[in-house]
């Protein structure tokens, strides 16, 4: 089982083709129980640790089951944070491209009128949070009728934030032949008589969850009063030197206090907390994810969702409030092979905590010393000579899969009856255009837009200019990113 590669799973020349581009080269450990197990149409639980590749574990194989020319939409997945929502919606739109697989993410502080228009065309996946989610469903906006798949994603963390009673309500509005997928970093009782409830007959998963087979991880701590922590904080950022970090912190003031400290000594950095208006969540995540700043100042909701996979360290500036918060926060480092280093700073009143901690994880951390005034001002000079080298832009994976594709924008949708089979016909009849060559058709009121694939979006960016669609002489023109 070791060399099993994904085109032992018998999947489709679209989807290989994807993986392909992506950079995936072999199945991970979680990626090989599940992936056969839920083509063969079994229910799973799955009990693995944040980084271990399971959104492509129930992706791949329920990419591979949609049905493209089924209007309504066949899988549900709910997350339970936006940030996750949104960083999966990506990831299965991603491995569905080549299938033309439509992908939606529904959460809140997003009007919901912009939701319903998405919703109201062809979706064939949709990730949301439990109480918007439920709220599409309730105002009739979401379609339950041809639900295959029901993923339950990080479901430790529903329990956590409450949802777990929101999950339930919606699980009863589905229906009741489907392939039901849940995955947790822990089991709690709770979560068990979910599954019992809910599923049927479903296979047991488990892979390396506890933080102890973090083995690319080294894990230490400092004993530190509140008002040195960020002292602290600049003398390990000499000693260090990380390349990319998260500091994470449990309250958004406290993240505004250390950005302050941070935008006084001239780091590079950005911060992330709850309280931020939501394209500016986004704005925060994906420019840390370009590598446009060493550190990413944030509260826990960067806690899940956030897939890079050069971070060198974590650190823990508070302690977070929740014992499984320490092994999401940690789990940011030391993913896909590499070396990653998580430090946490222990108030002496936290210790009782702290050894919950410990406990919880299997794993006496070991504590070490603040560094010396010699190895600070050794390392702030080095730091120093560093600090002035240019950032070098972050490797996109996506870039590979994007960089045959074409997105163009043309000015006529609904309101002048433009239907996707309208566009497939324009695009089909340029000379050496076939269906296979046409992505993603989004048809808005008054424009559209399509994906053109295999690096044919200039030919036919420059044939639409001279014909029509439907008869309507339109305007075309790439999108603008």
């Amino acid at each position: 089982m070791n060399k099993l590669n994904f085109e032992d799973f018998g999947l489709s020349k679209e989807i290989l083709s994807v993986l392909e581009k992506l950079g995936y080269e072999r199945p991970s450990e979680v990626q090989k129980e599940s992936i056969p197990s839920v083509l063969k149409g079994e229910d799973i639980i799955v009990k693995a640790q944040t980084g271990s590749g399971k959104t492509a574990a129930f992706g791949i194989p329920v990419c591979e089951k949609i049905e493209l020319e089924e209007r309504k939409p066949q899988a549900l997945i709910l997350t339970p944070t936006r940030e996750l929502a949104l960083q999966v919606k990506e990831d299965i739109s991603d491995i569905g491209r080549f299938k033309r697989i439509r992908c939606s993410a529904i959460f809140g502080k997003q009007p919901m009128h912009l939701q319903e228009m998405e919703l109201k065309q062809r979706v064939h996946v949709i990730v949301g949070t439990p109480g918007r989610t439920f709220d599409h469903i309730e105002r009739g906006n979401i379609e339950l009728g041809k639900i295959k798949y029901l993923i339950i994603d990080e479901a430790d963390k529903m329990l956590n934030m409450g949802f777990i009673d929101q999950v339930e309500t919606i699980i009863k509005k589905l229906p009741s032949d489907r392939i039901t997928m849940l995955y947790s970093a822990t089991m709690s009782e709770e979560i068990e008589i979910l599954c019992n409830k809910y599923m049927i007959n479903p296979k047991k998963i488990e892979v390396n969850t506890e933080v102890s087979n973090f083995q690319n991880i080294n894990q230490v701590y400092y004993q530190i009063e509140d008002k040195e922590k960020f002292d602290l904080l600049n003398k390990l950022i000499y000693t260090e030197r990380p390349e990319r970090c998260i500091v994470f912190c449990s309250t958004k003031d406290m993240v505004d206090k250390v950005s302050q400290n941070m935008k006084r000594k001239k780091y590079s950095y950005i911060y992330l907390h709850g309280g931020m208006e939501q394209k500016d969540r986004l704005n925060a995540m994906e420019s840390f994810k370009r590598g446009e700043a060493k550190f990413l100042v944030a509260t826990d909701v960067a806690a899940r969702g956030i897939h890079i996979e050069d971070i060198t360290h974590v650190i823990n500036y508070d302690i977070p409030m929740e014992k499984e918060s320490y092994v999401h926060r940690i789990g940011r480092t030391g993913r896909a092979g590499n070396k990653g280093k998580a430090i946490t700073f222990v108030s002496p009143y936290q210790f009782r905590f702290f050894n919950e901690i410990e406990e919880y994880v299997g794993y006496k951390i070991p504590e070490k010393e603040i560094p010396s005034r010699e190895e600070v001002e050794q390392g702030k000079r080095i730091f120093e000579i560093e600090v002035n080298k240019k950032i070098k832009p972050k490797k996109d994976k996506r870039n590979e899969l994007n960089k045959d594709i074409t997105k163009l924008h043309i000015n006529a949708g609904k309101k002048k009856k433009i239907r996707p089979g309208d566009i497939v016909g324009a695009v089909t009849n340029i000379e050496g255009m076939s269906p296979e060559d046409i992505g993603i058709i989004n048809i808005q009121d008054t424009f559209s837009y399509v994906d053109i694939l295999n690096n044919k979006g200039g030919k036919v960016l420059k044939a639409l200019q001279s014909s029509t669609i439907k008869g309507k002489k339109v305007k075309v023109e790439k999108a603008a990113k």
